[in-house]
């Protein structure tokens, strides 16, 4: 059978974090997309990093775990764009798991059980916790069409909708599905929930 292939999205300019969100340390001294590259590997057959252009050290990392990384030139453009780019470069796949690499406490487990789901049919997959659809957010090879067509800044939300009643939520205990940072308050609370009490 044909890969899941893990698509990290790591291509974001970081504008309301006020630098590079994905190459800042946590407390234990990974970086972000690192950390957030390393549970996409465990999940799935394969991850392909996409990066923005000048990100030659985050590519590096990247690499170092183990992902395969493509510069995006139309990064600029928006997530869409870079999406499209991710899934154009691994044609081949069963399917693919677009996890953003902004969102660095997922559990691995939860990343098998969403490519698990596309596996047994899933046309879409995605975690949920207490109710609330997370990511990382698994397509079929079917939707191929759509996801190469992406631009913008929307993502996969178009894709999602149109196909909402194919949509299969997958019930975890994993409130890291939900999860992302945006600025560095964001680092700071998160980092704290995660610290055990």
């Amino acid at each position: 059978m044909n890969p899941i292939v893990g698509i990290l999205l790591a291509a974001g300019a970081s504008r309301r974090f006020g630098a590079d969100k994905l190459s800042h340390s946590l407390p234990e001294g990974d970086l972000v997309a690192v950390r957030a590259c390393r549970a996409l590997l465990a999940g799935t057959d394969a991850v392909l990093a996409v990066v923005r252009p000048g990100s030659g050290e985050l590519a590096a990392r990247l690499q170092a775990e183990g992902a395969e990384v493509r510069i995006c030139a139309d990064a600029e453009q928006g997530m869409g764009a870079s999406l499209a780019f991710g899934v154009r470069a691994c044609p081949e796949a069963a399917g693919w798991l677009v996890a953003l690499a902004d969102m660095p406490w997922i559990a691995p487990a939860t990343i098998r059980q969403v490519a698990d789901a596309l596996r047994s049919g899933a046309l879409i997959a995605a975690p949920c916790w207490q109710g609330q659809r997370g990511h990382p957010v698994g397509f079929s090879h079917v939707l191929g069409p759509n996801l190469t067509a992406l631009n913008g800044d929307a993502g996969a939300k178009a894709v999602i909708q149109a196909h909402t009643e194919q949509l299969r939520l997958v019930d975890c205990g994993d409130p890291g599905v939900l999860r992302d940072i945006d600025t560095p308050e964001d680092l700071d609370i998160l980092t704290k929930i995660r610290k055990p009490s």
